[in-house]
Order: structure tokens, then C-alpha cells, then sequence
């Protein structure tokens, strides 16, 4: 598998959270019950940050032999 193939899974991997995301987001909205709301926004911050490094790594993984390409430092070994 290429860098650039990998970079289509991540951008696919990112696709799903979003849709998890925006149907856990109508959840929160419908309920009442502060205990599942807080479990529920919970759930949200986790997949928002697995949401932010899929598409991170989407991009390191398409300009990865870019010349001018600045890598985010936290992939950096």
C-alpha cells in the first residue's frame, strides 16, 4: 500500500467519525437525562480528537514527498 492509498483510508476513517459524530451530536441534543448527556459529550470529545488526527494523517500521508511540505511536529519521530 502506498502513502497515498493509506491517505484515502484515513480520509474514509474520517468520513465515518463524522457521521458518528453528527448523530451523536442529534443524541445529546434530544436527551434530558444529564448523566447520559455527559456521557455523550464524552464520547463526543473522544471521536472529535480521533476525527482531528485521522485527517492529519490524511494529509501527512498525501504530501509526504513534498518538497515545501512543513510536517506537523507531532509525527515527527
Amino acid at each position: 500500500m502506498t502513502l497515498f492509498e493509506l491517505s484515502a483510508e484515513y480520509r474514509a476513517h474520517a468520513g465515518a467519525l463524522e457521521g458518528r459524530i453528527s448523530r451523536l451530536r442529534r443524541e445529546w441534543e434530544q436527551t434530558m437525562d444529564e448523566r447520559e448527556r455527559r456521557m455523550l459529550a464524552e464520547r463526543i470529545r473522544m471521536l472529535a480528537i480521533m476525527l482531528r488526527e485521522a485527517r492529519e494523517l490524511a494529509v501527512l500521508c498525501e504530501r509526504y514527498y513534498d518538497r515545501g511540505y512543513r510536517r506537523n511536529a507531532k509525527y515527527k519521530i
